[in-house]
């Protein structure tokens, strides 16, 4: 879907967006203690940014949103914490999934899924399946999700085709092993944005952020709205992707 020019003009934003923008929704904690309230109230005005990122980035017709949700480091939280997380995710995928389908939304999950909750688990399959004919904006739930894992389970499955005889040993390569992680099939990420201004990776996305364009935001993830989301999208705009390579005097790149 194109975008309204006239969004493009209020958001002062170019034609060229980013085709798959990820996001570091961090911050939820400081928010929450800055008011004097328990993290979980942090994690419940989060939802909030939530909504606003998937509805802003499918008026701009960005192809994929890949939102880091729970990482595998998360489960070492507190019990109280996890659990009233897990009932936040299984609240959102119920609430939001009839909002998600007016609004085309297609909606997927990467991480190793089987650590959920059964009834999580159960709600997520749901949800999928009722967004699965949807055509707009690939929204990717990262949960329970860890970089080294994913490169570690695309590693053994590479291992397993190779015994078998299905990848031969010199057909190893990036392209054999990034069609195994669980990112394969969308787009390259062109912007990864992190909240809260710290400045890790913490884990996520190591092998599909290699290119792409890091934006850090002093921002609380609460307190990010389409002002914020478009901020970072004009500083992309402005970068010069050189994928490792020179630009010459007319604009292109070169080795």
């Amino acid at each position: 879907m194109a975008p309204d020019p006239k969004l493009l003009k209020r958001y002062r934003l170019q034609p060229k967006l980013p085709r798959h923008v990820a996001v570091i929704m961090d911050g939820n904690g400081r928010w929450a203690g800055k008011r004097g309230q328990m993290r979980i109230a942090g994690h419940r005005a989060g939802a909030e940014s939530v909504r606003t990122a998937v509805r802003f980035c499918g008026e701009l017709g960005i192809e994929a949103l890949t939102l880091y949700a729970f990482s595998t480091e998360n489960w070492r939280r507190p019990k109280a914490e996890i659990t009233l997380l897990m009932r936040l995710l299984k609240r959102y995928l119920r609430h939001e999934v009839e909002e998600l389908k007016a609004s085309n939304v297609q909606l997927h999950a990467i991480g190793r899924l089987s650590d959920l909750p059964k009834d999580c688990r159960s709600e997520l399959d749901r949800a999928r399946k009722i967004l699965a004919p949807c055509t707009g904006l690939k929204l990717v739930l990262a949960l329970s999700y860890s970089g080294r894992a994913d490169l570690a389970d695309a590693a053994k499955k590479m291992a397993v085709d190779v015994k078998a005889g299905r990848l031969s040993p010199s057909a190893v390569d990036e392209e054999a092993l990034g069609s195994r992680l669980s990112t394969a099939g969308f787009p390259e990420v062109d912007l990864m944005i992190r909240t809260s201004g710290e400045m890790r990776l913490s884990n996520f996305l190591l092998w599909e952020l290699a290119y792409s364009e890091i934006y850090v935001t002093k921002t609380l993830w609460p307190d990010f709205r389409e002002k914020d989301l478009a901020a970072a999208i004009r500083d992309f705009q402005k970068r010069n992707r050189r994928f490792g390579g020179l630009v010459n005097v007319h604009g292109a790149s070169s080795i």
